[in-house]
């Protein structure tokens, strides 16, 4: 079959023949239809990623949209290396097999659930956001930061702030304040403050940012308690590690959660079935350009603004 297949860590894959997957018992062979290219496909590519592969050659993609042997259209996700999404066939587990509704197209169906179920269980598993709260989304320009504002304003959030670089993206939000990060740190630090009381904080960066947001939390005197403040670590576009200072912790009612790896298959399956009703329906939607696996290559470099390629076999 031909797939993406990776040689070297830090090197875009390439297109070339890969031997056939055979599934194992509790395994689905997957005929892919279709299969979005990823921050983390990249992450995981260049080999600093915590759960980047130790054995190569293998094939990229960690999720897509493909059809199993009785003929349904699924969302499958976690491939068993060194098979991977960008091929024409891969295997992965039956759990992780999710129907995918007739409403949905391929090109939506591969492209939107990891980003929109990432955003969804973010802001309700982790950080579990009641109605009303207000939310800060560091990294709102980004595909997933854009569609955690829409999920926020889903769940009922109170009040949404969206900060991020891209000044004309961020205009273009359904959020309540905007925070440009291009900006001195202590001016950024002012500006997070200035912003007000934050409940819930869905961090995509990580690094600079975030240590400009933990300054402008952490108070200079004793206070008594407020309500938590639950930031979630989601990503690290800016940077892989932040300096913290105790005070940020013992200050103020902070806490720090991760994304803690991948949830249980039930809750994967609500998640997905949640966000592809929504995805159905209009009120989740991100933006993909198709492109042929044949050039996997060209387009692991390149960096559409605003869109998610889409590689199809």
């Amino acid at each position: 079959m031909n797939a993406a297949v990776l040689h070297t860590f830090g090197s875009p894959p390439r297109f070339e023949h890969f031997p056939d997957p055979v599934p194992n018992e509790g395994e689905a062979l997957v005929q892919v239809r279709a299969a979005s290219l990823k921050p983390v496909d990249k992450q995981l590519a260049e080999g600093a990623h915590f759960a980047s592969p130790r054995a190569l050659p293998l094939v990229c993609g960690v999720d897509g949209v493909g059809t199993l042997e009785d003929g349904r259209r699924v969302f499958f996700g976690g491939p068993r290396a060194p098979y991977g999404a960008m091929a024409e066939r891969t295997v992965a587990s039956r759990r992780f097999c999710f129907p995918v509704p007739d409403g949905v197209d391929d090109e939506t169906a591969a492209a939107l659930p990891n980003p929109g179920m990432s955003a969804w269980l973010s802001l309700t598993w982790r950080a579990g956001l009641s109605p009303g709260e207000t939310v800060l989304i560091l990294g709102a320009t980004g595909t997933t930061g854009r569609l955690a504002v829409l999920v926020a304003k889903i769940l009922g959030a109170g009040r949404i702030v969206a900060a991020g670089r891209n000044t004309e993206a961020l205009q273009a939000l359904p959020v309540d304040a905007t925070i440009g990060l291009d900006q001195p740190h202590d001016d950024l630090v002012a500006t997070f403050a200035r912003q007000g009381a934050y409940d819930v904080i869905i961090d995509y960066l990580w690094n600079g940012p975030t240590e400009a947001l933990l300054t402008a939390l952490t108070r200079e005197k004793f206070a008594v308690a407020s309500s938590e403040i639950r930031l979630i670590q989601a990503g690290q576009s800016a940077g892989a590690a932040v300096a913290l200072a105790a005070a940020a912790l013992r200050s103020t009612p902070l806490t720090i959660r991760g994304t803690a790896g991948i949830p249980p298959a039930q809750l994967l399956a609500e998640a997905f079935e949640t966000v592809m009703g929504y995805a159905s329906r209009g009120d989740l939607r991100i933006d993909t350009e198709r492109v042929p696996l044949a050039d996997v290559e060209d387009a692991w470099r390149r960096n559409p603004r605003g869109r998610r390629i889409v590689l199809i076999p």
